[in-house]
């Protein structure tokens, strides 16, 4: 069954409104503590998992984006917004066609964002398969060392990455390995066919 597709790209191209253009932030309630946003346009610049409440939350998302003030947040961003509220309580929302600011980042990290945002609600993939994925098996501790720097955790799913054997391996979010193992846990993530990851 295909999970219910999040297309900000359409809604961004409809109309103009006051601070479209402008970088922005903004913090909102989920189930599992206050999350941020930091944008331009109708495009992420970064997340911020929760980190204390709304207000410590925000203001660690605005040391990495200080030009980012209070602006009117596009309908798309406002649409992301209630998905990932949405995805935080168990729902099945596919946030893969959100549109997000990685350009200046390094090609490789690029490519393992990409090949994250890839793996779908529900499922895992381990550091290994995606450095086999991308050429170089061996390349499995650069690939963690990539998801350790997401700027945009949740859109890049890097939570559904985990160490070989069904082991979780780390997480750079504040609370580690156990708000991955949270995330996980709202999705009831599975490998492939096999047992649930908690069973």
């Amino acid at each position: 069954m295909a999970l219910p597709r999040i297309r900000p790209r359409e809604e961004a191209v409809c109309g103009t409104m006051r601070g479209m253009d402008s970088d922005g932030i903004a913090s909102f309630d989920t189930a599992v503590g206050w999350c941020a946003v930091a944008w331009r346009g109708g495009t992420l610049l970064g997340v911020q998992l929760p980190e204390g409440g709304a207000d410590a939350t925000r203001r660690r998302l605005a040391r990495r984006f200080p030009h980012a003030g209070a602006a009117e947040s596009a309908p798309s961003i406002r649409a992301v917004i209630a998905a990932i509220q949405a995805m935080l309580r168990g729902e099945r929302v596919d946030l893969s066609d959100v549109p997000v600011a990685l350009e200046a980042l390094p090609e490789f990290d690029r490519a393992v964002y990409a090949r994250a945002r890839a793996i779908p609600f529900g499922r895992v993939a381990t550091y290994g398969e995606i450095a086999a994925d991308l050429g170089d098996p061996a390349a499995s501790r650069d690939v963690g060392a990539a998801l350790g720097r997401n700027p945009v955790p949740l859109i890049v799913p890097c939570h559904r990455v985990v160490a070989a054997g069904g082991r979780l391996g780390g997480f750079s979010a504040a609370g580690g390995t156990i708000t991955k193992r949270r995330l996980l846990e709202i999705e009831r993530a599975w490998f492939g066919t096999g047992p649930d990851l908690f069973d």
